[in-house]
């Protein structure tokens, strides 16, 4: 059977009681006839699981597939009055999906560059990075509904979408995600760009749209600077990503000089790598084993031969300093499998 750590990006986990691999649909529905617990594996980039691996079944998602309702873009950067609906396969990778869109000049999704993990999971997370979210092109969502043992579509709508949730997530176990379908512009510009690092890499100011190419590009190159690409030789990105997520707090909690982004409710987002870095865990900070990125303050990443339990050990020091520090208590992003902080 094989190990989870050689499944996930973090490169730790142990072995599962059971492992199915599904490439299709029915396939999928037929791996939850068990009475085992149930692991749903995508690309294995949001997963922290424990040393000890998983007591009952992992189903990795395999299936494959991306269905455009037109061929060809138009020309010229002009946008198609409708835009492109674009299905895909829960299995597909989301990277080489994104790289897909670029080229046919579907927009929307090139900020999301670099992203690991499988299109499947980027519903359930909301992924977001750069000044989009999938949930700004998400047209529908189809599931295999676990309680009611049948197919389910969910309009964007009816997703629940919010900062890094959605209905998927805050029902965990629930809902396997079959296909995800996509509204895209066509044309060879992307929106534009809200993010202001992003906007600087570009040479353009924010709120000015530039070439869906360059967006990827700059996106690619940032997240390389932060180790956010996935690299099999370079330990700071054995990492399941950004491992908490930004808080939303009262303003009037917001520390002085933290980034802040005002929320339609009233509160705001500040900057998780902000509080970590300031309350004193500079990059880099930990053992040989289990560190801060040398890149980034908010991954988490094995250097080598590293456990779950030592990785879980720097993550509480971490978030317990913040709190400490500023009264803000850290919230991990990545799904604990088996384990918890």
């Amino acid at each position: 059977m094989p190990d989870l750590r050689d499944h996930t990006t973090l490169r730790l986990g142990g072995p599962a009681d059971e492992w199915v691999t599904a490439t299709t649909e029915a396939e999928i529905a037929a791996a939850f006839d068990t009475d085992l617990p149930v692991l749903v594996l995508g690309g294995g980039s949001n997963l922290v699981v424990a040393d000890d691996g998983f007591r009952g079944r992992v189903v990795e998602i395999a299936t494959r597939g991306i269905s455009p309702d037109v061929e060809d873009a138009p020309v010229d950067g002009q946008s198609s009055c409708g835009g492109v609906l674009v299905t895909v396969a829960a299995g597909e990778s989301w990277d080489d999906f994104v790289a897909l869109a670029v080229e046919k000049e579907w927009a929307g999704i090139e900020a999301l560059s670099g992203i690991p993990g499988s299109v499947g999971a980027t519903p359930i997370q909301n992924v977001g990075a750069y000044g989009q979210e999938v949930s700004q092109t998400i047209a529908s969502v189809r599931v295999w509904d676990r309680r009611l043992s049948g197919v389910r579509t969910f309009a964007n709508a009816d997703c629940g979408f919010g900062y890094r949730t959605s209905r998927f997530k805050a029902d965990p176990g629930r809902h396997v995600v079959l296909s995800v379908t996509f509204q895209l512009r066509q044309g060879s510009l992307g929106g534009p760009v809200a993010y202001a690092e992003l906007a600087r890499a570009l040479g353009i100011e924010v709120g000015e749209r530039t070439a869906l190419a360059d967006v990827r590009r700059a996106v690619l190159d940032l997240r390389r600077g932060k180790g956010m690409v996935l690299d099999a030789e370079d330990h700071d990105t054995w990492s399941a990503g950004s491992f908490f997520t930004n808080p939303v707090v009262p303003a009037a909690d917001v520390p002085d000089g933290a980034p802040a982004w005002p929320q339609p409710d009233g509160t705001v987002k500040t900057s998780a790598a902000w509080l970590i870095d300031h309350a004193g865990f500079a990059k880099g900070h930990g053992t040989e084993r289990v560190a801060l990125s040398g890149k980034h303050t908010l991954a988490l990443t094995n250097r080598g031969g590293a456990t779950t339990a030592e990785l879980l050990a720097l993550a509480r020091e971490v978030r317990d300093g913040v709190e400490v520090r500023f009264g803000i208590r850290l919230v991990n992003e990545p799904v604990l499998v088996g384990c918890s902080l």
